[in-house]
């Protein structure tokens, strides 16, 4: 089934763009980073100082349209990202996207399998997911670009049976089918124009991690949370994991500035082992934090699932487990929920191979009842997941109940069609595409290692 392209033009400009057909002509890899490292944003006790970085891709076209994608990394090994990318290159070269939207789940197939020497480097993991991902990315906002649409409204409006026919759910049928995944779209479709309406009045609720950041003095949390609390957060995250007796003091003074009605959740970022979990979280328990994040190993799903039986995860009182960040793809996440191991699903847009294996997810964690909170600590990330959360609530879930939106106050000023945040919630992005185009002069300034910002480093 290929999706009309002609039933959804709003002005004749966009109606004479689609006449054409638009041919990807060349993909331009870039290794992009940040020195964020030098004011420790984003540090926390796995990366101590990370660089926030981007594999960012740009396929050009025979048309006035370009799609932009990219991964997030945190520094070196960026370049590695980069190489994949133009390894996997020549599959999208000379195509037509149209041949490609006609049907996603075949392409993404082939993206992400086709060549099975390249597969082999994963397979759907790693470096070649990454790099999947920002290429896949980058055919989804052409395609909404076409289509003079911004990503969240595109998938909102496509058909239960257009949507589908995006996805590969090779390995997940045993716990979704394609027909399961109609059916729980079409549950929702005769309102989605309600939640659409109300996401545009009020935004898509969020959570700030701005202030707790581990390299942070205590006068900068302070002024920080402050800074938060003027603005409209209710909700505060803090990075834990360190040295047990300072994750105490912090939270101490977060719990001070923010006061007990507001919500703090903590993030370990895959420190501890399953006992020691255990042991600091009882330690922590009593600044009652609403979720532990990363506890543990990213891959061990037994080990999620032991540590929310022992911290009462998904009962009144007890402390709710959330992970995904760093799950490889979707079959991990399958695990997860059918082990009943999380109580939030963390889906990351970029580590995931792109777009169509995030929907596989969100439609798996509606299924099983968890609701997604979207991992948004890097760069471009809160661009991409805006449009992930809106999804999710307008056509998907139908629910905020348990669900926050990741928000980090960094480096949104270096893109076109940044996210616009008021009293703690997402304004609804309105330009076309997936909000991740950068500003030319901002990939010039970070291109790694010869922009201007890696000169006096």
């Amino acid at each position: 089934m290929m999706l009309s392209l002609a039933t959804r033009r709003t002005t004749n400009n966009i109606h004479h763009k689609a006449a054409s057909m638009t041919t990807i002509t060349r993909v331009d890899a870039r290794d992009i980073r940040f020195p964020t490292s030098r004011q420790l944003d984003g540090s926390d006790a796995m990366n101590e100082a990370p660089d926030y970085s981007a594999t960012y891709v740009i396929l050009h076209t025979d048309q006035e349209d370009e799609g932009h994608g990219l991964s997030f990394t945190i520094g070196r090994g960026n370049d590695l990202c980069v190489a994949a990318v133009n390894a996997l290159a020549p599959t999208l070269v000379g195509r037509k996207l149209e041949d490609i939207t006609a049907n996603m789940g075949t392409f993404w197939r082939e993206l992400t399998s086709g060549d099975s020497q390249l597969r082999w480097l994963g397979p759907e993991k790693g470096v070649m997911h990454l790099a999947s991902a920002a290429l896949v990315n980058a055919i989804w906002d052409l395609w909404a670009k076409r289509e003079g649409k911004p990503i969240w409204k595109l998938l909102v409006d496509m058909s239960p049976e257009q949507l589908v026919r995006c996805l590969d759910f090779r390995f997940v049928t045993d716990a979704i089918t394609p027909e399961e995944a109609i059916a729980l779209l079409r549950r929702k479709a005769g309102t989605k124009g309600e939640r659409e309406a109300e996401m545009k009045a009020e935004g898509y609720p969020g959570y700030t991690t701005s202030a707790g950041w581990l390299g942070y003095s205590e006068e900068k949390m302070r002024r920080l949370c402050r800074e938060a609390l003027a603005e409209g957060w209710q909700h505060f995250k803090q990075k834990v994991g360190g040295d047990i007796e300072e994750d105490r003091r912090r939270a101490a003074i977060l719990r001070e500035e923010i006061g007990e009605q507001r919500t703090l959740m903590m993030d370990a970022n895959q420190m501890w082992d399953v006992d020691e979990t255990i042991v600091n979280m009882r330690r922590l328990a009593e600044f009652n934090p609403h979720w532990i994040e990363e506890p543990t190993s990213p891959d061990d799903i037994l080990g999620h699932a032991e540590i929310r039986r022992r911290l009462r995860g998904g009962l009144e009182g007890g402390i709710g487990v959330a992970t995904g960040e760093h799950c490889h793809n979707r079959v991990m996440f399958k695990q997860l929920l059918q082990a009943g191991a999380i109580d939030f699903c963390q889906l990351d847009a970029a580590r995931l191979g792109g777009l169509n294996e995030v929907i596989i997810v969100v439609l798996l964690a509606a299924k099983y009842g968890v609701p997604i909170c979207p991992h948004g600590g890097g760069v471009g990330l809160c661009e991409y997941t805006q449009h992930i959360s809106l999804f999710d609530y307008i056509a998907v879930s139908g629910s905020l109940e348990g669900r926050l939106l990741e928000y980090v106050d960094h480096l949104h000023e270096h893109f076109v069609d940044p996210v616009r945040i008021r009293q703690g919630r997402y304004l609804v992005p309105e330009a076309p595409g997936y909000s991740i185009t950068m500003k030319p002069e901002s990939l010039e300034m970070h291109r790694y290692p010869e922009g201007a910002a890696w000169q006096d480093a």
